[in-house]
Formats: C-alpha cells, structure tokens, sequence
C-alpha cells in the first residue's frame, strides 16, 4: 500500500485522519497562499490544496507516495475571512459572523506520480448572535488567534454554532467521508490497523 503524506502542519487533519485509522507521515513545503485577483473562494482552496500536495510531493523521492493537501475557507458574503491580524480584525469578523450564516469551503487534493485528484467540500454554518462580552472573552482565550475565520468550531466555539448544514469534519479542516473515497481510488485504505509516526 502506498505511503500517505499529509501537506500539513494542521493538528486537527492529523487528528481526523487518525479518526479514520489512516497513518500518515507529514511533509509540508510552503507556497504562496495570496489570493489571485477576482479568485472565487473554491477555486481559491483548491488551488492551493493541489499546490500544497504537489509541492509536498516534488520533496520526496518515493515512487510511490501519496500526498494529501487540504485547505480552508471561512466566507462571508463572498469575502474570504482569514485569521485575524489583531483584536480589532478579530472583533470585526466576530460580529460580522454573529446571528448570521457564512460557508465553510474545505478543498482536499490527493497527488501521487501518476494521478492528481481534487474536491471542494462547501458547509454552511449559523451563527447565535453573540454579545461583545463573549467577544472578548474567546480572544482572551487565545484560541482564534490562528484559525480561519477567527474561530474553531471544534473548540470554545462550538457554544456559538446554533446550525450547521454539511460536513462538520470539513468544517474542522478535512471532509472525511470524501477524502476516504479519493483515499480509496488511490489505494490507500480506512480502518488500517497499523499506525505510522
């Protein structure tokens, strides 16, 4: 069975891939994540998850390696959120996000030597309205501080989260039920009993 590489430095893609019982063994190469201008935000995360896995595979010198890319999205109205830049930004997209539905786009991209896969995975998740007291009270929690969107739905803000209508593990960063479906076109089995480093 072929080796998987995840192109990622995500805690919590390993953690869902281990949900799975799918080893893997990180190897990340950094690229460029600036958005081109007038990029939709699927095509956006797909191109950098198939960027993320091409770079990552270009590293190693494995025939017969895997490379897994994921990326994600907080979008609202259209605009892509990304992690917050300071308290302010935070605040703003905070109360942008409060009492209101925004989309959750999560690319998954497999690549090896001799196949290129990629899908966009798109959740719409709602939003409580929340008060600027709770506001605060999660940045002071350091917790959004590196996340898209400045939340983890997985986390703290989860108590935020009245709705969601999709795929909750694309949400935290990688849709499983579809990336076991590519994993399997690729060779690569769920449920393995072995684990990897």
């Amino acid at each position: 069975m072929a080796t998987l590489f995840l192109a990622s430095a995500s805690p919590r893609r390993r953690e869902l891939l281990a949900q799975i019982a799918v080893p893997c063994v990180t190897q990340i190469a950094s690229i460029d994540e600036t958005p081109l201008p007038d990029e939709p935000a699927a095509a956006y995360v797909e191109r950098l998850a198939l960027e993320k896995a091409r770079a990552g595979l270009a590293a190693l010198g494995a025939d017969d390696a895997v490379v897994l890319g994921a990326d994600t999205a907080v979008v609202l109205d259209g605009r892509i959120l990304g992690k917050p830049l300071d308290y302010e930004d935070f605040r703003r997209t905070l109360s942008g996000l409060s009492g209101r539905s925004h989309q959750v786009m999560t690319a998954v991209a497999l690549v090896s030597r001799q196949a290129e896969a990629a899908q966009v995975v798109c959740s719409e998740v709602t939003f409580r309205d929340l008060s600027e007291a709770e506001i605060a009270a999660y940045w002071a929690s350091g917790e959004p501080c590196d996340k898209a969107g400045g939340y983890g739905i997985q986390g703290l803000a989860a108590v935020f989260v009245s709705r969601i209508e999709g795929s909750y593990s694309a949400v935290v960063g990688l849709p499983l039920c579809e990336t076991a479906q590519m994993l399997g076109d690729f060779g690569i089995a769920c449920w393995q009993s072995e684990t990897a480093n």
